[in-house]
């Protein structure tokens, strides 16, 4: 009989450096023998890397945990991205979710619907329609793994400057996986045994420009 899994989400920490570059190391590793461009620019993962180290700063990465302590998966949430979204698309209606990874290691656990579920319930919470992603415009498979979670294709944006573009959104509060909610664990430090989602921290509505890991 298989054990009951026990990954559980926390807030990453700046401890959580060094495991989280190793995930974005194997992620290129993986795309490359997938015959992707993807990440291939070392300056655009320079400037994906320091701000991710300005997510974890501001509270907005979070890491998966399985059971050896080990980080298995990262995402964050950040702002509007003002090369892709606009006014029309009334940006403060939506959760934007940016640098999804998880390790070869889970792969077959399904952490990557479980994470989005989670934002999705967090979306709901905060009282806004949309979990919205923008990805690298050449990686169609990518696209179909978004699609086969709900993600529908709004359109894609091509600035000269970005390699990413392909935009897409879930209605917030849809829940793919019912029965495999991910649980929130205890960030270092903290002296309760459980987080409330409601008190995380809400999305920012200032401008930004993410180089992202999706």
């Amino acid at each position: 009989m298989k054990s009951a899994q026990t990954e559980y989400l926390r807030p990453a920490g700046v401890e959580d450096v060094p495991a989280l570059l190793a995930l974005r190391t194997e992620a290129e590793e993986w795309l490359r023998g997938k015959g992707t461009d993807q990440w291939s620019d070392p300056e655009t993962g320079e400037r994906a890397i320091t701000k991710w180290r300005a997510s974890i700063d501001e509270g907005r990465a979070w890491v998966v945990i399985g059971e050896r302590n080990e980080v298995l998966a990262t995402v964050s949430r950040g702002p509007v991205d003002r090369d892709f979204w606009n006014d029309a698309d009334h940006p403060e209606s939506a959760l934007y979710l940016y640098k999804l990874i998880v390790s070869r290691e889970a792969s077959g656990r399904q952490l990557g619907s479980r994470i989005i579920d989670w934002m999705s319930r967090l979306a709901a919470l905060e009282g806004r329609q949309w979990v919205r992603i923008d990805t690298w415009r050449t990686n169609s498979g990518l696209h179909a793994f978004y699609e086969r979670l709900g993600f529908e294709h709004v359109r894609t944006e091509e600035p000269s400057h970005r390699r990413s573009g392909w935009l897409a959104q879930r209605p917030a509060g849809v829940i793919s996986l019912p029965h495999k909610l991910l649980p929130v664990g205890v960030p270092h430090g903290h002296s309760d045994s459980t987080i409330s989602i409601s008190s995380l921290p809400h999305q920012r509505e200032t401008q930004a420009s993410e180089d992202t890991v999706n």
